[in-house]
C-alpha cells in the first residue's frame, strides 16, 4: 500500500484566517471572568469542592477554559454562552453544568425568554427529551432566582427589560 495516497493534502491555496489565533493561558484573567460569569456561586459551590477531590483540576478548568478559551477573539461572551447553553442541553446528562451556565447566561444579559428560546430551538436538533430536559432545568433556575430575589440585572424576567 502506498502511504502517500492514505494521507489527504490540504489545497495549496488554502489559508488560515488571519483573524484566529492560539489561545492564551492566562489563569488571572480566566478567574476575572469565572468571577464576572458565576460570581462566588462557583468558586465556593463547585471548584473548591473539586480541588479537595482532584487536586489541581480546578485551577486547570479556569486557566485553560475561562482563561483560554474564553479569551479568543472570535466570538462575543454572549454567543459563547448560547453555544454553551446548545452543547450542555445536547450532551445530556450535565443538568449541574447546564444550570451553572443558564445563571451566567442571566447574569451577561441574556433574557428567559432568550435562554428558553435556546432550548426549544434545539428540539428538532436534539431531540424533545433533551430539550424538556433543558427546559426544566431553566424553569427551576428562574424559580431559584425568584426565591433568591435576584434583581432584574441579574435574572432578567421573560417579557421584561429589551427582548
Amino acid at each position: 500500500m502506498n502511504p502517500a495516497a492514505t494521507t489527504p493534502t490540504p489545497p495549496a491555496d488554502r489559508s488560515l484566517d488571519p483573524g484566529l489565533v492560539p489561545s492564551p493561558f492566562d489563569r488571572a484573567a480566566g478567574h476575572a471572568l469565572l468571577a464576572e460569569l458565576a460570581g462566588e456561586r462557583t468558586r465556593s459551590g463547585t471548584l473548591g469542592p473539586l480541588d479537595e477531590l482532584a487536586p489541581g483540576f480546578a485551577d486547570w478548568i479556569v486557566t485553560a477554559l475561562f482563561g483560554g478559551t474564553y479569551q479568543r477573539p472570535g466570538l462575543a461572551l454572549r454567543d459563547r454562552q448560547v453555544a454553551n447553553l446548545a452543547a450542555l442541553t445536547a450532551l445530556g446528562g450535565v443538568e449541574p453544568q447546564l444550570a451553572d451556565h443558564v445563571r451566567n447566561s442571566l447574569r451577561i444579559g441574556l433574557t428567559r425568554t432568550e435562554v428558553t428560546e435556546v432550548l426549544v430551538h434545539l428540539a428538532p436538533y436534539v431531540g424533545v427529551p433533551k430539550a424538556l430536559a433543558g427546559l426544566r432545568v431553566a424553569a427551576a433556575v428562574f424559580t431559584e432566582a425568584d426565591e433568591e430575589g435576584t434583581t432584574a440585572a441579574e435574572a432578567p424576567r421573560a417579557g421584561g427589560g429589551a427582548e
